[in-house]
């Protein structure tokens, strides 16, 4: 797992409670914005100083967590292997990862500075790998001959935006949310197919 740049790979004990401060501020500022870091250290279980050792401010705090959040979603579609898998298969398994990320992490994915370099490599390689995606599609058939390429992939992405605003409590629930997304990407409104 990456964790925000340093100059020196992180001990692992470290590496853990940064971790840990992540995963509590992207808690905390999801439930209020405006938190402190005060607040963070209090849900992460360490001293308020131990944060500001880590991150010398709260913008600093978030320019890691939203680094870190990138990392998350970069590795989310990494993980389904989309230029190797069936790409039917890929497909939903790159919208169950990218909408665990969106959903666990949306504080920070909404934070994410567009401009920030790595910001935008993360983007560029999964816009490169989004695109070989649904070619494959429409290669093996999954998609019509004359897709719009362009055009179902910003669909695509627009009904993965809203799929995020759900909260699913389950595993089940949030699988179901990604077949309900490649469903109406594939089949449109109204068709449901069985899994």
């Amino acid at each position: 797992m990456a964790l925000p740049p340093s100059t020196k790979p992180l001990r692992a004990d470290t590496e853990r409670t940064v971790r840990a401060i992540l995963e509590a501020a992207e808690r905390v500022l999801s439930a209020n914005p405006a938190a402190t870091m005060e607040q963070v250290a209090e849900a992460a279980g360490v001293a308020r100083t131990t944060v500001h050792r880590r991150f010398a401010s709260r913008e600093a705090l978030i320019g890691a967590l939203s680094a870190w959040a990138a990392q998350r979603f970069h590795e989310a579609v990494e993980a389904a292997r989309p230029e190797t898998t069936p790409p039917d298969v890929a497909l939903y398994q790159v919208t169950a990862n990218v909408l665990r990320v969106k959903i666990g992490w949306g504080f920070a994915m909404g934070a994410l500075p567009t401009d920030a370099p790595e910001v935008a490599s993360v983007h560029a390689d999964v816009l490169a790998r989004c695109e070989r995606l649904f070619a494959r599609l429409r290669d093996t058939g999954v998609l019509p001959p004359d897709a719009d390429l362009d055009w179902a992939r910003r669909v695509y992405y627009a009904l993965i935006h809203e799929a995020a605003t759900q909260a699913p409590d389950t595993d089940a629930a949030m699988d179901a949310l990604a077949t309900r997304v490649v469903d109406t990407l594939l089949r449109g409104i109204g068709t449901r197919t069985t899994t």
